[in-house]
């Protein structure tokens, strides 16, 4: 064979076992929630890069979720890029947004005023409008400015079965 050969087959195996690895990795969708689900509690766990939703304390679906740039700890003031700790509420739906849909979480509360500007507009969202296509891959690395990041699919599904007034508790 020659160094032509080789050098192609170890290529194609290269890209090959990346292709593996990124699709392991970005997980395939979890199945869409039946039709007329509610949900009554999220829990974001930063750490473990997961979003669950339950209903009467039962696990309903398990999401992988990108977060802001700089996920670990709490956030502190406005432009730390990191995703809030503690308990809070989906306050509003917007359907229309720079991020496909989105669920705007009550952050900052009152515990969070102490800083002097802790910044807010912290939302679960899908992807930047024209860019849907990523889908799963954009959860191979923490890119939002604080907020939590699904695919388009997935806010979708969160958007029909997440009633305002549900609690979100988000764990380091």
């Amino acid at each position: 064979m020659t160094s032509c050969k080789k050098l192609r087959r170890s290529l194609f195996g290269c890209l090959f076992a990346g292709f593996i690895s990124i699709m392991l990795y970005a997980h395939w969708s979890t199945l869409p929630l039946p039709e007329g689900t509610q949900v009554d509690f999220i829990r974001i766990e930063k750490a473990a890069h997961k979003l669950t939703l339950y209903k009467d304390n039962q696990t309903l679906a398990i999401y992988t979720i990108a977060l802001g740039r700089s996920p670990v700890g709490p956030k502190t003031h406005a432009d730390d890029h990191k995703t809030p700790e503690g308990t809070y509420q989906i306050d509003f739906h917007k359907k229309n947004s720079a991020f496909h849909r989105s669920l705007h979480i009550s952050y900052p509360a009152a515990k969070d005023m102490n800083a002097p500007n802790p910044g807010g507009d912290i939302m679960i969202h899908g992807l930047r409008n024209g860019l849907g296509f990523v889908g799963r891959l954009h959860r191979l690395f923490d890119w939002t400015q604080g907020c939590i990041a699904l695919t388009n699919d997935e806010i979708d599904q969160l958007y029909n079965a997440v009633p305002n007034g549900t609690q979100i508790e988000i764990l380091p």
